[in-house]
């Protein structure tokens, strides 16, 4: 079986720069009997740092390259000549990596933006020369400081898919169909269970020169927060998606059921899940009459938008789009509110006699701008 592209877990040995060390040199010069200490200062060692990128969407990069060293700095020199510092290490990750101590499982960050520079280990600084000790009581110092330590650990990098609108369903409720109709993608499709066996993302062209990113999840099961199936292994995926789109064949043979199934194991394995957006899409309707999908609809699950859909006869296809964006905007509203009402929240503390008096109104104008 060949080997997966998509590779979202992977365990790295990271390890910074050793500083360098000080010099303990002394002048010497012609006629110059005494020139007195002149060792320079060691570099500094590497440091190394997690840097988010767009471009990627997958760890396979780091899977055969499981080392991330810097370089150690360069010790100092006569003439007070401060050593190189050592070159930093940049670990280039995809958006929506989550990293751990592989050793203790505690968290240490999360990088979720194109271009995010996080400091993962510090260099050691360089030892001082010589030079630095010089006093007037003690003019000919004969040592110097050795740079400090390095710093290492084994980090665990969990990739988490971010994609505005999530695909949930059983194995062949038509998620890859509608995911290679709406867009540009092109995952495998074909007519038994699990055929995705990876995450696929595309990219939904809306109206006005607008778009928002789709993400097809690998079938869940029931039972997949305990570990059957594939669902526990991509259920983390689900967690970052502003919207899940629960998808139900109609030829199921009871739909509230399949999706209280598949809300179910949603929320036994992150019960964060139940106060996310969501919207149900009843797959294959070309296969009902009228008098069918009216009896259906009495059927349906409540306090949920639901709607009928074929993605091989492309119905409903623009509603459901118009539906999405409407969900979607939603949601970037509620998070303005949030927003203005944190910073009311602040306001409405009394402050201290001291304290000075700040005017934080083109703060909350910025963080609505910055969300819409």
């Amino acid at each position: 079986m060949p080997e997966s592209n998509f590779v979202d877990y992977v365990k790295i040995y990271c390890c910074s720069g050793k500083g360098g060390r000080g010099s303990s040199h002394f002048r010497r010069a012609k006629y110059i009997p005494k020139g007195g200490p002149d060792g320079g200062d060691g570099g500094r060692g590497g440091h190394v740092y997690l840097r988010g990128n767009r471009n990627l969407w997958t760890l396979l990069h780091l899977r055969y390259e499981r080392h991330a060293i810097a370089t150690p700095g360069d010790p100092g020199s006569a003439k007070g000549s401060t050593g190189k510092d050592g070159t930093d290490k940049y670990i280039e990750i995809p958006c929506g990596t989550v990293v751990y101590d592989a050793d203790t499982g505690d968290f240490i960050c999360d990088v979720t933006e194109d271009g995010q520079v996080i400091r993962l280990l510090k260099g050691g600084k360089g030892g001082w020369g010589n030079i630095r000790f010089k006093t007037s009581t003690n003019q000919a110092p004969r040592y110097a400081q050795p740079g400090e330590p390095l710093q290492e650990r084994n980090v665990i990098l969990q990739l988490k898919l971010l994609a505005d609108v999530g695909l949930v369903g059983f194995p062949n409720a038509g998620k890859s169909t509608l995911l290679s109709v709406v867009t540009s993608a092109k995952p495998k499709i074909a007519d038994y269970p699990f055929t995705t066996l990876e995450p696929n993302l595309g990219i939904v062209k809306y109206r006005d020169n607008r778009s928002f990113v789709m993400a097809d999840i690998p079938g869940i099961i029931e039972g997949a927060s305990e570990g059957k199936g594939l669902g526990l292994r991509f259920l983390r995926h689900i967690e970052r998606n502003s919207l899940l789109l629960f998808m139900v064949p109609a030829d199921s043979d009871d739909i509230k059921k399949e999706y209280s199934i598949l809300s179910d194991e949603l929320e036994k394995y992150n019960p964060d899940l139940v106060d996310k957006s969501r919207v149900l899409a009843i797959t294959k309707s070309d296969l009902l009459d009228d008098e069918l999908q009216t009896s259906l609809r009495k059927n349906l699950p409540e306090g949920i938008p639901c709607l009928f859909i074929s993605s091989v006869a492309r119905q409903g296809l623009d509603a459901l789009n118009d539906l999405l964006w409407q969900e979607l905007n939603r949601e970037t509203f509620q998070d303005k509110d949030r927003i203005v009402r944190r910073k009311m929240d602040v306001r409405n503390i009394e402050p201290d006699d001291d304290s000075p008096e700040i005017d934080d109104s083109e703060d909350i104008d910025d963080d609505i701008e910055n969300l819409l």
